[in-house]
């Protein structure tokens, strides 16, 4: 018979063996006293689910550094270098959505700058739904910045077979790192990629082109 297991957990489990033995995993972390209803609601159909993971459910502890090792490395999605069995940002749906080719106001800002992007989407399945619409900063020219970092997102509901144009701005601060020089953030010039999808891993992402110039002083 068909299993599905529900997670009622306020933190991330090693799902690795129920991924294997159920059909569905439905985490509802710590839902409160409505939280069988909706349930309910979700499980025979009568609620599309839009939810998306806010942590990395890791296969094994044995992907992350020791519990002493202090270090930023390979941990959270910002820096993980494994892949994870559940990625942040990943949720399912009972309907498809498909992402089309997005558009920067610019290729090119000054520091100091917004950029807004704009992401053609459409529901493709036979379901009214909604889907999360994510935007990842990644610096190509700072060695110290994380591997991808969210930046924007947009809770989107469309119909089924519609399509809507999702339009989520960067912030200057998008742009801005960690420098010790100033003891804090600071917006570094360089060539970036525009990440955007469903999820933060790489097979759900597409991608843009943009460079960051110095400010004018």
């Amino acid at each position: 018979k068909p299993v599905i297991l529900i997670l009622q957990a306020g933190r991330p489990y090693n799902l690795s063996k129920a991924s294997e033995l159920c059909k569905a995993i439905l985490v509802n972390w710590l839902p409160g006293q409505e939280g069988g209803p909706a349930t309910a609601d979700v499980l025979f159909g009568d609620y599309n689910p839009s939810g998306k993971l806010p942590v990395t459910f890791y296969k094994s502890t044995e992907q992350l550094p020791e519990f002493t090792d202090y270090s930023m490395e390979n941990r959270t999605y910002r820096y993980f270098k494994g892949e994870p069995q559940y990625a942040f940002g990943y949720g399912l749906s009972y309907t498809d959505f498909e992402f089309g080719e997005a558009l920067l106001s610019s290729s090119s800002i000054k520091a100091g700058e917004k950029v807004e992007i704009t992401i053609p989407l459409t529901n493709v399945g036979k379901m009214d739904g909604a889907e999360v619409v994510q935007v990842y900063v990644k610096s190509l020219t700072n060695p110290d910045a994380p591997i991808k970092s969210l930046k924007g997102y947009v809770r989107q509901e469309i119909k089924a077979g519609k399509s809507e144009k999702v339009r989520i701005t960067l912030e200057p601060e998008s742009f801005a790192y960690y420098n010790a020089d100033v003891d804090g953030l600071k917006v570094f010039p360089g060539k970036y990629q525009i990440l955007y999808g469903n999820s933060s891993r790489d097979m759900d992402l597409r991608s843009l082109d943009l460079e960051v110039t110095p400010a004018v002083q």
